[in-house]
């Protein structure tokens, strides 16, 4: 046996290095002026893209309503915070786009050239799926503490809710649920569909190492996690015509939350 030869040399797998780990808390606020940064090139761009998010948002609400399921609108705007990660591939897009140099075009942004092509509908369609689950478990939480008493309303639901102990049990029980629900939506879907863009990588890695980077970076991730459910509460709360603003900042700005991660 020749002893003189050498093995061949293995390429070093992509992000062999290990991701950032124990950001600073303060670092979500970092991110957050980035996006705002990100939203003030080009701005038409961004509000047109909210602008559609809040198009779709009221004809979802509408159709709630229309349908007779006005008992799952709160968990289907809680479920807004669960697909938000993908109807923002846009805003990523922009953001990436502004960091290469590159031109930024409305269709660059609807219809985006994903690097791993279509692993990022297995996640849309997890997450997706998720929100539905939540909605689904939202109506047998309120069945099994009201029985067959019909829903009454969202002019009448908060009465109900804050005036009776079966109503605080309800809320109890439901946030405890809807908590989980948003925690694991959080740690799967926060970083996965940024890194589907940029990268090569199957879901089921981008989802496990979203949830690890998450789990890695606790205090940071807690702290944006905060900033986003304020942001987007306070852009529910206007009849939903502040996600035209806020949408687009959150967007780019978690796509700033991923590049920091690298």
């Amino acid at each position: 046996m020749d002893t003189d030869v050498l093995p061949p040399v293995v390429p070093p797998l992509p992000h062999a290095e290990p991701y950032k780990r124990n950001l600073r808390a303060n670092a979500a606020f970092g991110w957050l002026r980035a996006g705002i940064a990100d939203f003030k090139v080009q701005p038409g761009l961004s509000l047109a893209y909210g602008v559609l998010v809040f198009l779709v948002s009221v004809v979802v609400v509408i159709s709630l309503f229309r349908f007779g399921w006005d008992s799952v609108l709160f968990p289907a705007l809680s479920g807004f915070l669960v697909v938000g990660p993908i109807l923002a591939v846009g805003l990523y897009e922009k953001s990436r786009r502004i960091a290469a140099g590159q031109r930024v075009r409305l269709g660059d942004m609807l219809f985006v050239d994903v690097k791993s092509g279509g692993q990022i509908l297995f996640v849309g369609v997890m997450l997706i799926g998720l929100m539905l689950l939540w909605m689904r478990a939202a109506v047998i939480i309120y069945a099994l503490f009201f029985g067959m008493r019909p829903f009454p309303g969202p002019d009448h639901v908060a009465g109900m809710l804050f005036t009776t102990g079966v109503g605080w049990a309800m809320l109890a029980v439901g946030s405890a649920v809807g908590a989980l629900f948003a925690a694991f939506a959080f740690a799967v879907g926060a970083l996965s569909i940024p890194m589907l863009l940029a990268e090569d990588v199957d879901a089921l890695t981008a989802m496990g190492r979203s949830m690890a980077l998450v789990w890695n970076n606790r205090p940071v991730m807690l702290t944006w996690g905060a900033i986003v459910l304020v942001l987007s509460l306070a852009g529910l709360l206007v009849g939903m015509l502040g996600l035209i603003v806020v949408f687009p900042l959150l967007g780019h700005a978690t796509w700033h939350a991923y590049e920091a991660m690298k």
